[in-house]
């Protein structure tokens, strides 16, 4: 079976880079699915869920992104995320927290800026808890 290059690079890291089966993201218009030898493509993601099944053991592995830009060519695939947590540091507390924050945020934002900052914000939080629950089966 052939596989794909995959690299999943932040702002502060390179979160995952190895040999893939396929992988699954969050397309801005919905889920794309890439396997080897897909046809080029560029393209936003959305905040959410990146599945990776490993060529080498078969296991998914799962990272959060929090928006940024798909790239893919036949052999390799790029995310250039915003932010990626790897789906084992994700914490769903923290999460809730965040969210509890940025919904205080957005009631008190005092200008359009601020809303539309507080607004997007809720709208990571929300799909990171959602994330996490699909991870855990919850």
């Amino acid at each position: 079976m052939s596989t794909i290059h995959v690299d999943v690079v932040s702002a502060e890291e390179l979160i995952f880079s190895g040999e893939a089966n396929f992988v699954v993201l969050p397309g801005e218009v919905g889920e794309l699915g890439i396997y080897p030898k897909h046809t080029p493509l560029i393209s936003r993601i959305k905040p959410g869920a990146v599945r990776i099944q490993r060529a080498d053991n078969g296991q998914e592995e799962f990272v959060f992104v929090a928006g940024g830009i798909l790239e893919v060519q036949p052999d390799v695939v790029t995310v250039l995320a915003d932010t990626a947590i790897r789906g084992a540091d994700l914490d769903e507390a923290k999460a809730q927290e965040a969210m509890r924050k940025a919904e205080e945020a957005r009631s008190n934002a005092k200008s359009d800026l601020d809303l539309a900052m507080a607004t997007s914000e809720l709208a990571i939080m929300a799909a990171q808890i959602a994330a996490i629950r699909k991870l855990r089966g919850k």
